[in-house]
């Protein structure tokens, strides 16, 4: 039955509740009664309320029997006309919520010995069918999939469909859509379609992980796929591939070890890769002509195809993904993946919203989608089912391919108990991953305690967050790229800069702070996102030569490395990664965003700087303490001249070499005299100079800070 000379329209919006819309044109809205309809049988409705809305009357029907979503109803009113009852807000309540929740673990497809399965959860959908397209003829079949419990749809098919391409039809509110399985593991060229892969059949190497105790230990790089091997001077062949990531014993041009060999040389523990689950933006048959971050996801749990040797084999790219994670796993390096649960690329094309319209996404007050992401939709991620998705998606990364971490894309979107439970999962499985991301306060129609937000990181105790304070304290603020922070030659903030190189704990008793523990705190001055700090130093302090901003920068590193918390450098940083100005690179070209290897043999003496404190920093457990008791136990800061600040470590030679260790940075572009306690100490930092073996001896109570540097003392 088709409804296109509808005179009024209905939508069910509780679960016994019809909202009925009547135009004035129509005997000017009016309507004595209305009845439910079902397989020829009538129900009268109960009017409870009727609202004038100008052009239209609403009116609010109670229905005493119970209303079976997913089966088709009809509206018919007292001069005879009939509408197509229509999936409303019921969606969004919390009883539909409760009622087709699904705790299975066999959505998507599911490998049996004598068949497999495909379940997709629909429960509006009144239809449900799978088209299956054999991959060479490329013959299409059509079948019917059975409605289950939850509101599930199954289809059983034989083993000899393995590698067959599948799309899903779907029919809401008499409006019938075809999507890609939302759980589809494995797609072919530009999400066209989902593939019924096997997992299983696909050997995955077992590397034992680099070894990892406390989340404080981690040293996180962040990288582009692309970004890392595309430049000329990269030496690398598959350059902007997965594969283009581990060669082995690649020289630059100049000559540098650059590729897997120099990450493994910097002495960072964790790469961090930007998203590289399937996303759009990027061709994937023609990747050369555009370029993209990856921050507009697809399909969640399918490896991105434009970094693969082979887009149109929907198998190189899984192979080649677990290939590169294998292998950083064999360097010593663990993955922590980007990953964008926080909105899609476009809503309304987005299998979600073709298969469960109206639910997967936050609606205001006024029923318009929620946008505090800025892109048009916010995840609604406190829905069981969202939540579900998000759970199982992560679990599907850690599962196949033996991610050791995720950054959640902000995170800030998501809800307090979906992180939650997500740890919880995380830790059945593996108690050394890493969870973290954007807490940003954004504007979307949750309320506020319910937000994982950087303010309510006292609710998530697991879970790390960017510390835009450390950011912004330590260079300045990233959104004016003219405010000056610490180490731009602007002291004002000295006692802030303190609370965030203390892990932004209470590191004294009764001391304001951000976060309960150290290991909240994810530092950074540099990401992927802004201007990277060589173009902000150009810009505010442009009245400088380079060689001073140079030693800002490495001040600027310092002490990310030598601040409590979790240290994060932007690819490149160390070599003073520059994007001729661009503030947001997301869609630039290789030639803006290419990490730049003439840069890292042009300033080879920097990085090898920068190798040497993170090494420092590893060799010594004081630099990264777990616990806010053992911060307060032994960091103090010492009375210093305003351009500087400087802490105290003592009583520390059970975490490392070292018993006491004294950190100064100075930002002032002269000398500062540092008045140090005790008698006889070690030189491991000055300036430019660190020493590895022969440490120079002082005896002296006072010492002098070079400019715009930093000075690390020791006693054994």
């Amino acid at each position: 039955m088709t409804y296109d000379n509808q005179k009024f329209e209905a939508y069910l919006d509780t679960m016994n509740v019809i909202t009925v819309l009547v135009p004035i044109s129509y005997y000017d809205g009016q309507i004595d009664c209305f009845y439910l309809k079902r397989d020829g049988v009538k129900t009268q409705l109960n009017i409870q309320q009727i609202i004038s809305l100008g052009e239209c009357i609403k009116y609010e029907c109670y229905c005493m029997s119970k209303i079976d979503i997913g089966e088709i109803y009809e509206i018919v009113e007292t001069n005879g006309a009939t509408t197509i009852l229509r999936i409303g807000a019921v969606i969004r309540t919390n009883d539909f919520d409760d009622y087709f929740f699904y705790e299975g673990n066999d959505l998507g497809v599911t490998f049996h010995e004598t068949h497999l399965s495909l379940k997709v959860w629909a429960p509006t959908a009144t239809y449900v069918k799978v088209k299956l397209i054999e991959p060479k003829t490329k013959h299409q079949e059509l079948l019917n999939m059975e409605r289950q419990e939850k509101g599930v749809w199954k289809a059983e098919l034989p083993l000899d469909k393995e590698d067959f391409f599948y799309t899903y039809l779907v029919n809401v509110n008499g409006i019938c859509t075809e999507a890609v399985d939302p759980y589809a593991i494995a797609s072919t060229a530009n999400s066209e379609y989902g593939v019924l892969v096997n997992l299983n059949n696909l050997k995955m190497s077992k590397v034992e992980k680099p070894p990892f105790n406390q989340p404080t230990d981690a040293i996180i790089y962040e990288m582009h796929i692309r970004d890392f091997s595309s430049h000329p001077s990269s030496g690398l062949r598959n350059k902007g591939m997965y594969l283009g990531v581990i060669e082995e014993g690649t020289i630059g041009s100049p000559p540098v070890t650059t590729g897997i060999a120099y990450l493994k040389e910097l002495g960072i523990t964790h790469v961090e890769l930007l998203p590289i689950n399937d996303f759009g933006g990027v061709d994937e048959l023609e990747r050369e002509k555009l370029y993209n971050w990856g921050y507009n996801p697809l399909l969640f749990n399918v490896p991105e195809g434009s970094y693969s040797s082979e887009p149109t084999n929907f198998l190189s790219r899984i192979v080649e993904l677990r290939e590169l994670i294998s292998s950083l796993h064999e360097n010593q390096l663990r993955v922590i993946i980007d990953v964008v649960y926080n909105h899609v690329y476009v809503r309304e094309e987005s299998s979600f919203e073709k298969i469960v319209p109206g639910y997967y996404f936050r609606h205001n007050e006024f029923g318009m989608p929620s946008n505090g992401t800025g892109v048009g939709n916010d995840f609604a991620s406190e829905r069981k089912m969202a939540r579900k998705f998000i759970i199982d998606s992560v679990l599907h990364w850690v599962k196949h391919y033996n991610v050791d971490g995720f950054r959640f894309d902000l995170m800030g979107i998501l809800d307090v108990d979906t992180m939650n439970t997500l740890h919880q999962k995380i830790n059945e499985i593996d108690q050394t991953i890493l969870l973290f991301g954007e807490g940003w306060d954004l504007n979307t129609s949750l309320p506020h305690h319910k937000k994982a937000t950087i303010y309510n990181a006292d609710k998530m105790p697991n879970i790390g967050h960017f510390n835009d304070r450390f950011r912004d304290f330590i260079k300045g603020s990233t959104f004016n790229v003219y405010d000056r922070g610490f180490i731009c030659g602007n002291y004002h903030k000295k006692d802030e800069v303190k609370q965030v190189v203390a892990g932004s704990v209470s590191y004294q008793k009764g001391e304001k702070y951000l976060f309960q523990e150290p290991f909240y705190s994810i530092n950074y001055v540099e990401s992927h996102d802004n201007h990277t700090l060589w173009d902000k130093l150009c810009k505010c302090n442009e009245h400088e030569d380079e060689e001073t901003w140079r030693k800002r920068q490495k001040l600027a590193t310092a002490i990310v490395l030598f601040s409590q918390g979790i240290p994060f450098l932007h690819s490149g940083q160390e070599f003073y990664r520059t994007k001729n100005g661009i503030e947001n690179s997301y869609n630039a070209s290789d030639a803006i965003n290419a990490l730049d290897w003439e840069r890292r043999y042009k300033f080879q003496l920097d990085v090898e700087w920068v190798r040497q404190l993170i090494s420092i920093r590893k060799t010594h457990g004081a630099f990264r303490f777990h616990t806010t008791e053992l911060i307060r136990k032994h960091l103090k800061f010492l009375a210093s001249p305003d351009p500087v600040v400087a802490y105290h470590l003592t009583d520390v030679s059970m975490f490392g070499p070292w018993k006491q260790i004294i950190v100064a940075f100075n930002q002032d572009k002269n000398e500062q005299e540092l008045c140090i306690p005790g008698n006889e100490w070690n030189i491991a930092v000055n300036g430019d100079q660190v020493y590895q073996k022969e440490y120079p001896i002082i005896t002296q109570e006072k010492i002098q800070i070079p400019k715009i540097s930093v000075l690390m003392l020791f006693q054994r």
